[in-house]
């Protein structure tokens, strides 16, 4: 796929996109729910390489690309690997899988009610390197812990500014301001997020579109006029620690919005199933998924 195949493709298909971008903090929370434990690798290498089996497990299973998934969020060394004996980016567009990459460093601590992201200095290199191998778009998250308006307006801000950078090497910015869904006030709170987004898309150039990933609203359909706004290639949700039930169920009242599922499309997923039980549970979760997704 070129870049405008892969453009129609996630303005246009009918799917989702998968988050297997577990990173170095998040990673062995991953393994252990993928059922390998902390004493099976001694480095942070062997921990990579354990994580790795598991993405190139799930890329080469047969449901993953039957159609169903858009897109892949990928981490920086899952895209400097390989699968299938070819590099993940190349896989993944072979099966029809737009790949992403995430690109944030983590995030700084609470301060006005949110996490901001850390800087990224390295940046340009880092999507200068993407972009030669193939990669679509980036992915970067930070966090919304309480209603505090100034505290929204500053990480939405910070979100659009690290955009405009990834706009410029070329590349398609996912815009990710988390919404905590244990978030008390998080219905008003997600109201303020939505005027800051509005105020960030209206001043982007009018030939220039970015994705937006987003909690499951509190309020059903709140997102409805983002997901048509001429600015936005795609409205994605993120599961935001609900099961897969939960989010699925929630989502399918926010018509638009596709899913970006880590935790939804991964927790049944065992090291220890044998390739038919793996393939039959990944491809349920797919289905549950690209379901609520339609709906």
């Amino acid at each position: 796929m070129n870049h405008q195949e892969m453009t129609d493709r996630i303005a246009n298909g009918q799917g989702f996109i998968a988050a297997l971008d577990q990173s170095g903090g998040s990673t062995p929370k991953a393994l252990r729910g993928y059922g390998v434990s902390d004493d099976s690798w001694s480095n942070e290498d062997e921990m990579f390489a354990r994580i790795h089996a598991m993405r190139s497990r799930i890329v080469e299973s047969p449901c993953f690309g039957c159609g169903k998934v858009l897109g892949a969020i990928l981490f920086e060394k899952t895209m400097d690997g390989e699968s299938g004996g070819k590099p993940v980016p190349d896989r993944l567009k072979e099966r029809g899988i737009v790949p992403f990459l995430k690109v944030d460093k983590g995030l700084e601590d609470e301060a006005n009610g949110v996490q901001m992201m850390k800087p990224m200095p390295d940046l340009e290199s880092l999507l200068e390197r993407a972009k030669a191998k193939g990669i679509f778009g980036t992915k970067m998250r930070s966090v919304i812990k309480r209603n505090e308006p100034a505290g929204i307006k500053a990480i939405v801000r910070q979100q659009f500014a690290e955009g405009a950078r990834i706009l410029a090497a070329g590349l398609v910015p996912i815009i990710e301001p988390e919404y905590d869904i244990k978030a008390e006030d998080r219905a008003e709170g997600e109201k303020i997020l939505l005027e800051a987004i509005e105020e960030g898309l209206d001043a982007l150039p009018a030939d220039q579109k970015v994705m937006l990933k987003l909690s499951i609203p509190a309020e059903a359909g709140l997102y409805s006029g983002l997901v048509d706004h001429p600015r936005v290639l795609r409205v994605v949700a993120l599961s935001g620690g609900y099961s897969t039930d939960e989010a699925c169920e929630k989502l399918a009242q926010n018509p638009g919005m596709i899913a970006s599922f880590s935790r939804g499309l991964l927790q049944d997923l065992r090291a220890t199933q044998s390739d038919e039980e793996f393939d039959a549970t990944l491809g349920a979760a797919i289905d549950r998924i690209h379901a609520a997704s339609m709906a």
